[in-house]
């Protein structure tokens, strides 16, 4: 039997042509690509998103439709939608809530910046700290420090509002500004989280670098490891000042000073009156639709460093 041999031509054409894939890796080849996405899979995930963005945007709906009403036509217009004269309402409004009492909210509203802003960038770089030296740092109690702060991440809030009323009575303190402040610096689920970004988004190659280069250990935190925990610190920024800023108990059982009163406690002093001044239901709805005003900027702001921070920490 004779076999020809292929000839120059044949291997010239036969090297500019593409390799077929073998027929049996086909099957296996489109398996790989994953299972093909359902129309009807995907347009019930639409739906239960909708469905939960309706949720939760109605109420701030309903709040701006009712703060662009006075309290004469609140109850003879469809609470859903905005009367003719809406836009003067709302301004109205907003000129009664910041003259209101010598410009009371006002003040209420600086107040739980201060709280939730001030003590909430505290909180953070204490918080960072603290995780960091729990991480990075090997010393006798180690452990047991953090599972006490693990216990204070379980302890609800307002069980510890009593004892700390009765600790600063005892140091003059209630009634004062540092009576609200103090506590709310201290975050134990912010050291919870730092610790945990800290073991695993700052090498221990590179601090032995910087100590290499003579630089001490203050420096080695602020230099080197806030940059690469910041994800971090900005997600620990965001729950603290939300936590500090809708804060009620606390503020209600240490002030009895209305200056000092958080936007939540004021409030609240105003909605009790509403039976004898019913101008105030106005008031309410309006102030309190511009106390959230304050938590969607700080969102919307820093939304990008949150999302990373929040994916950073569900991958490692």
């Amino acid at each position: 039997m004779t076999v020809n041999a292929p000839s120059q031509g044949d291997l010239v054409r036969d090297v500019g042509r593409p390799l077929e894939p073998n027929r049996a890796s086909r099957p296996h080849q489109r398996g790989a690509r994953g299972p093909r996405e359902s129309v009807i899979s995907r347009s019930a995930a639409m739906i239960v998103m909708g469905v939960f963005t309706l949720y939760f945007l109605l109420p701030i709906f309903w709040l701006l439709v009712s703060s662009t009403k006075t309290a004469a036509n609140f109850n003879s217009t469809f609470s859903l939608w905005f009367s003719a004269t809406s836009v003067q309402d709302f301004f109205g409004n907003l000129v009664e809530l910041f003259t209101r009492q010598d410009g009371i909210y006002l003040r209420w509203l600086l107040n739980s910046i201060a709280y939730a802003g001030v003590a909430g960038l505290l909180g953070t770089v204490l918080s960072a700290m603290c995780g960091y030296a729990l991480a990075k740092y090997r010393f006798r109690g180690r452990e047991v420090l953090f599972n006490v702060f693990l216990g204070g991440v379980l302890v609800p809030a307002t069980a510890l509002a009593l004892p700390l009323f009765l600790i600063f009575s005892q140091v003059d303190l209630t009634d004062t500004f540092w009576s609200v402040f103090l506590p709310s610096i201290v975050s134990p689920f912010g050291v919870y989280l730092s610790r945990l970004f800290a073991a695993s988004s700052v090498p221990d190659e590179i601090i032995e670098a910087a100590r290499i280069d003579g630089s001490g250990e203050v420096r080695t935190f602020f230099t080197v490891a806030v940059r690469l925990m910041s994800p971090a610190l900005v997600t620990i920024f965001l729950f603290q000042f939300v936590a500090v800023w809708n804060n009620f108990f606390l503020p209600l059982v240490m002030l009895r000073d209305s200056s000092l009163f958080p936007v939540t406690l004021g409030l609240y002093t105003w909605n009790s009156s509403v039976n004898q001044y019913p101008d105030l239901r106005t008031l309410v709805l309006i102030g309190s639709f511009v106390s959230i005003i304050p938590l969607l900027i700080a969102f919307l702001s820093l939304q990008r460093f949150w999302r990373s921070g929040l994916g950073s920490g569900g991958l490692k």
